[in-house]
C-alpha cells in the first residue's frame, strides 16, 4: 500500500488523486491540483505515489496511456518548472499529455509565459505539455463529464471515500493471496499424507481432512458477497474486484476438483482394508468350516461322502481366490515399481533438457569448450537410471503383464537420449575439427575480400572450388546440424511447459480459461517438436559426412515444413494470450522448476526465429559448391522452397488480418500474390459513374491475389504503446479473376499497369511501389488469364465434339 504508507508518512494527503476521468483515446487522467509545497516532497515518496497511481489502470488494460492535469493557477513559474521536471523523471507510465492551468495574477502569468516558451523545447522532448490560461481552455482536450467540480466538470469524486476504497480492495488482495497460500499448503499436505493401514486410522484421516476442508470453505465463502457502492468515482473496483473473485473461484473450483479425487481416494483405499478383512473373516470361517467337516466324517457321519465332497469343494474355492489374490497383489506392486522407475527416468529427462538448453553453441568454437561440454555429457550419461540403461526390449519383458494401454512406457526419454547422442557426435566432430592445424594466409590486395569462415585456409579455400565433398562443406554441414540441437532443445522446453498444465499440483495456480486455451498458446508446437527429434534430425545426421545430401533432405521433407505456416498464422491468438496472463504465477513456478532465465515467450518464438534461418543455411552451404558440383541443383531448389515457404507463410499471415469479407477466403483459392498498392478507380458505365477528376485522387489499398480473386483491401496499422503492431486489413471490393482483364503498360509511369473488369466498365489504374514488383504482379496476373483461356478452350472441345456426336446419332 504505498499510497497509504505515503499519506501516514507525509503531510500532502489530496494533493495527487486519480478521479476516474477519461481523456481522449481512453487516457486516463491523473490530477495533482494546487499544492505550493510540491518540491518539498521527497523523491521516494513521490516516485511511490506516481507508480500506484498509475498501476491501477495498467493493471486492467496493459498499455494504457495518461493524462496529467497540473493545477498551478495560484502559483508560481518556478514552482511549475520544478513539478514538470520531477514529473519528467519520476512518472512510470506512458504519459500522453500533461495539461497545465498556469498562474492567473497578472505578473506571474506574463513570466510563466516567458519562461515556458524559452524552456518549451526542453520540455516537449521529455513530454508533451500544454499551457492553459483557464478552465475553458480545459475544456478543449477534456470533456466535462471526465472533469472534477473545481475544473468545472460534472464527475463526483470524494477522495477520502477513495482512500477507504482502495484499502479494502487491497486488503481483499491479501486476503485472495492468503487464501491461496492456505490452499496450496493444505493441498501439499493432502498429497504427502502416507496411507495408514488400519480403518479406525482411515477414518480419522478422513474426517480430520473433511473437517479442515469444511473450514476452508467456510473461510472463503464471506468473500463472494463483497458488494461496492455504484458510483462513478470508482471506476476500477469492478474488474479489479472482479479479476480477484474470478481468480479465487478458479483456485476454489481446482482444490474442490483435488480435495473430491483425494476424499475418493481415501474412502475406496477404506473399503479395500474393509473388504481385505472381511475377507480374512471369511478364509477363517471357511477353515473352520472344513475343520468341522473332518470332524464328522471322523465320528463316521452317514453322509461322510456329501461333508468330504463340500469340505473339498471350499478349500478349492479358498485356494482360487488366494491364488487370484496373490497374482493381483504381485502385479500391483510390479505396476507399482514400474512407476517408481518412470518416475525417476521422467526427472533425468528434464535434468537432460536443461543441460542441452544451458549449452550455449558459441562456447562449443574452441577445443577446450567442446571438450568441457562432452565431459558433461558423459558425467550425466553415467547417473542414467536403471530403466534406461536396462533398453526397451528387457524392460517389456520385465513388465509385459502390466504393460496395458492404460500404463504405457512414454517416448520420451528415447527422445532427450537420441538429443544427447546427437549432441556428442556433433561435439566430437567439433572438437577433431579444431585438433587440426589451421594455417592462415594474409590475403593479397587484389584477392577478393576473406571469407568469413573459422576454416579459411589455402587448403579449404582449393576444397571449396571443387564443391560440396571439401572439408569446409562437410564443416558447414556438421555446423548446421549442430545447430539444430539446440533449437529442438528450445521446443522441448515449450512441450514440457504445456506438460505443467496437466499436474495437479499447479492446477491452483493455473487461470482457470487457460485451461481450455492450451492449443492456442501453444499452437502446434508438439508437431514441430515431433518433426525436427524424429525425421529431420536424423536425415541431417545422414549428411555429416556426404553434405551433398542436405538439399535432398530438405526438398523430400518439403511438404512437412508446411506445419510452420499453421503455427505462423495462430501466433497473434498465441501472443494475445500470453499478454493476458504472463504474470500469472503459474508461468514463473514452471519458470522457476525448469530454471529458465527466458521467459516462456522466448521460446515461443523460436519456431518462427528458426523458419527464417532454413535459407541462411542453405546459402551457407551453397557458398561452398561450385557450378557442377553434385547435390548443388538440389541445394539451389532446396533454397528456392525455402523462400517460397517463407513468402507462403507471410502471404498467409496477411491473408488472416483481412477483416469485413462476406464468405470464406479459401473459396478463393490459393493467395499467390500480396502487397500494397496506389490505385487510381474510375467506371465507364451505370449509375455508379465517376468523373474523370476522380482518376487524379488515388488511394491506398493492399490487393490479395487469389487463383479465383483479387480483393482489394484498406490497411489499418494501430498506434500507441500496448497496440498490436499487425496491421489489419478491411475489405473494399472483389474482382472475379474470370471477368478481369489487363493492360501492361500505361503512357507516363512504367511503374503503372491497369486492371479492368467487365469489359471496361471498372477501371483501376494501379501503380506499383517498383518495376520489380510490377513485374512480378504482371507476370502472376499473365498466367492466371492464361490457364483460364486454356480451361475455356478446353471446355468449347469437348462442348463440340459432344454436339457432334449428337448430330450423328441423330442422323
Amino acid at each position: 500500500l504505498c499510497y497509504m504508507q505515503c499519506r501516514c508518512d507525509c503531510s500532502y494527503e489530496n494533493h495527487f488523486f486519480f478521479a476516474g476521468g477519461r481523456g481522449e483515446d481512453s487516457s486516463v487522467i491523473v490530477t495533482l491540483p494546487e499544492y505550493s509545497a510540491f518540491s518539498d516532497i521527497p523523491e521516494e515518496s513521490l516516485a511511490k505515489v506516481l507508480t500506484y497511481l498509475t498501476l491501477i489502470p495498467r493493471a486492467r488494460q496493459p498499455g494504457v496511456k495518461f493524462i496529467i492535469i497540473l493545477d498551478r493557477r495560484l502559483d508560481t513559474w518556478t514552482s511549475i518548472k520544478t513539478a514538470l521536471a520531477r514529473i519528467a523523471a519520476s512518472f512510470p507510465g506512458n504519459l500522453h499529455l500533461v495539461l497545465v492551468l498556469r498562474p492567473t495574477s497578472f505578473f506571474q502569468r506574463t513570466v510563466t509565459d516567458l519562461g515556458f516558451r524559452f524552456s518549451q523545447e526542453d520540455f516537449m522532448l521529455k513530454m508533451p505539455v500544454v499551457m492553459l490560461s483557464s478552465v475553458t481552455d480545459l475544456l478543449r482536450y477534456v470533456d466535462e463529464n471526465q472533469l472534477t467540480s473545481e475544473f468545472g466538470g460534472t464527475l463526483d469524486y470524494c477522495h477520502s471515500d477513495w482512500i477507504v476504497l482502495r484499502t479494502a480492495i487491497e486488503s481483499f488482495a491479501v486476503t485472495v493471496k492468503d487464501i491461496a497460500q492456505m490452499l496450496q499448503a493444505f493441498g501439499t499436505e493432502l498429497a504427502e499424507t502416507k496411507l495408514p493401514a488400519e480403518g479406525t486410522a482411515i477414518m480419522r484421516l478422513l474426517s480430520t481432512h473433511t473437517d479442515k476442508y469444511r473450514k476452508l470453505k467456510v473461510y472463503c465463502n464471506p468473500f463472494y458477497t463483497i458488494e461496492v457502492e455504484d458510483s462513478s468515482l470508482y471506476l476500477c473496483r469492478y474488474t479489479v474486484c472482479g479479476q480477484l473473485l474470478a481468480q479465487l473461484r478458479g483456485m476454489e473450483s481446482a482444490f474442490d476438483g483435488f480435495f473430491e479425487k483425494h476424499h475418493l481416494k481415501l474412502q475406496q483405499y477404506l473399503q479395500l482394508l474393509r473388504y481385505e478383512h472381511r475377507f480374512q473373516e471369511e478364509m477363517v470361517s471357511a477353515q473352520i468350516i472344513i475343520l468341522h467337516g473332518h470332524q464328522l466324517a471322523a465320528s463316521h457321519h452317514y453322509a461322510m461322502a456329501l461333508i468330504l465332497q463340500r469340505g473339498n469343494e471350499l478349500r478349492h474355492r479358498c485356494d482360487t481366490l488366494s491364488n487370484a489374490l496373490r497374482v493381483k497383489r504381485a502385479h500391483l506392486s510390479r505396476a507399482h515399481r514400474l512407476l517408481l522407475r518412470l518416475g525417476q527416468a521422467q526427472s533425468w529427462c528434464d535434468d537432460g533438457a536443461y543441460l542441452l538448453a544451458q549449452q550455449l553453441v558459441d562456447k562449443f568454437q574452441s577445443k577446450e569448450g567442446a571438450q568441457a561440454a562432452l565431459k558433461d555429457m558423459d558425467r550425466f550419461l553415467e547417473g542414467a537410471p536403471s530403466l534406461l540403461s536396462s533398453g526397451p526390449d528387457l524392460l517389456a519383458v520385465e513388465f509385459e503383464s502390466v504393460l496395458t494401454p492404460e500404463i504405457q512406457v512414454q517416448h520420451q526419454h528415447t527422445v532427450v537420449q537420441e538429443m544427447i547422442h546427437n549432441r556428442q557426435v556433433c561435439l566430437r566432430k567439433l572438437a577433431d575439427k579444431h585438433v587440426r592445424p589451421i594455417q592462415l594466409v594474409a590475403p593479397r590486395a587484389e584477392s577478393p575480400p576473406r571469407s568469413k569462415s573459422p576454416l579459411f585456409s589455402p587448403k579449404h579455400g582449393k576444397r571449396r572450388q571443387e564443391g560440396l565433398c571439401g572439408g569446409a562443406a562437410v564443416s558447414a554441414a556438421g555446423e548446421s546440424t549442430a545447430a539444430f540441437s539446440p533449437a529442438i532443445t528450445g521446443l522441448l522446453q515449450c512441450v514440457l511447459y504445456s506438460d505443467y498444465m496437466e499436474n495437479p499440483a499447479l492446477a491452483g495456480l493455473l487461470p482457470p480459461i487457460l485451461r481450455s486455451k492450451r492449443n492456442v498458446l501453444f499452437g502446434n508446437m508438439p508437431e514441430i517438436y515431433n518433426f525436427h527429434s524424429r525425421v529431420f534430425l536424423h536425415d541431417l545426421e545422414g549428411c555429416l559426412e556426404t553434405p551433398e545430401g542436405v538439399g535432398a533432405c530438405f526438398l523430400e521433407r518439403k511438404e512437412n515444413f508446411k506445419v510452420y505456416e499453421c503455427y505462423c498464422q495462430n501466433k497473434p491468438r498465441s501472443e494475445s494470450l500470453w499478454r493476458q496472463y504472463s504474470d500469472c504465477a503459474f508461468f514463473q513456478e514452471c519458470q522457476k522448476k525448469l530454471e529458465h532465465k527466458l521467459g516462456l515467450d522466448s521460446y515461443l518464438l523460436k519456431p518462427v526465429q528458426r523458419l527464417t534461418k532454413y535459407q541462411l543455411l542453405l546459402k551457407e552451404l551453397l557458398k561452398y559448391s561450385a557450378g557442377g558440383c553434385e547435390g548443388t541443383s538440389e541445394l539451389q531448389a532446396a533454397l528456392a522452397a525455402m523462400l517460397h515457404l517463407l513468402k507462403s507463410v507471410n502471404d498467409s499471415m496477411h491473408q488472416i488480418a483481412i477483416t469485413g469479407y462476406q464468405g470464406e477466403l479459401c473459396d478463393l483459392g490459393r493467395v499467390l500474390m500480396q502487397g500494397s498498392f496506389s490505385v487510381w478507380i474510375s467506371h465507364k458505365k451505370g449509375p455508379t459513374r465517376m468523373k474523370e477528376l476522380a482518376r487524379f485522387k488515388p488511394t491506398q489499398r493492399h490487393l490479395f491475389l487469389y487463383e479465383r480473386a483479387l480483393l482489394f483491401c484498406k490497411c489499418r496499422e494501430e498506434h500507441g504503446e500496448g497496440a498490436d503492431k499487425t496491421p489489419s486489413y478491411s475489405f473494399k471490393h472483389c474482382l472475379k479473376m474470370s471477368a478481369v482483364g489487363i493492360t501492361e503498360n500505361v503512357k507516363g509511369d512504367v511503374k503503372k499497369f491497369e486492371i479492368w473488369y467487365s469489359g471496361r466498365e471498372e477501371v483501376y489504374a494501379v501503380q506499383a511501389p517498383t518495376v520489380e514488383v510490377k513485374t512480378a504482379w504482371l507476370g502472376e496476373l499473365r498466367r492466371i488469364l492464361t490457364n483460364q483461356q486454356k480451361h475455356l478452350k478446353g471446355l468449347d472441345v469437348t462442348h463440340i465434339a459432344l454436339q457432334s456426336a449428337l448430330r450423328k446419332e441423330l442422323v
